[in-house]
């Protein structure tokens, strides 16, 4: 027996996880959670473009889509997204070989600001916990006010 599907090949699910309406990126019929439920032609067919694309986008390490146990690719939102990024990347005129280029080194720049925000964090907690040291070692003082008096000079009869 085949697993239900909605109008748009999508595979159903019954549980609220799976609703669209529990999307996280408010796409009309996401699926939260990344899971690759579009098979090619759905894929295609969402993204604008002939399912050879696709093949041609994934022989070129552009594209990793999942397989099924039987070895049937089926996208994800994810790969949805990354296919728009490609295509407009090519639009403005990169080669296959820019287009890769440029997803490496925005996924680059990606782990680096996670790194960076991680890092930020570390140093934050560094300094308070330097603060709050400062604040155990002060001792406080509790002296009175001594009135200043100059110093007799020596040699002068006062």
């Amino acid at each position: 027996m085949t697993p239900p599907r909605d109008g748009n090949g999508v595979l159903a699910d019954p549980s609220p996880e799976g609703r669209a309406d529990s999307a996280t990126d408010g796409e009309k019929g996401a699926v939260p959670d990344g899971r690759a439920v579009y098979v090619i032609s759905v894929a295609a067919e969402l993204a604008g473009v002939h399912p050879q694309t696709l093949r041609v986008y994934e022989r070129k390490g552009l594209l990793d889509p999942s397989r099924t146990q039987g070895g049937s690719r089926r996208f994800s939102d994810r790969d949805l997204a990354r296919l728009r990024r490609i295509q407009a990347l090519t639009t403005a005129g990169l080669n296959l070989e820019g287009v890769r280029q440029v997803l490496a080194l925005e996924s680059e720049v990606a782990r680096l600001r996670v790194e960076l925000e991680r890092v930020r964090e570390e140093a934050r907690e560094a300094v308070e916990r330097t603060h709050r040291k400062y604040r155990r070692d002060l001792v406080p003082l509790d002296q009175s006010p001594v009135p200043y008096r100059p110093a007799r000079r020596a040699g002068t009869g006062r």
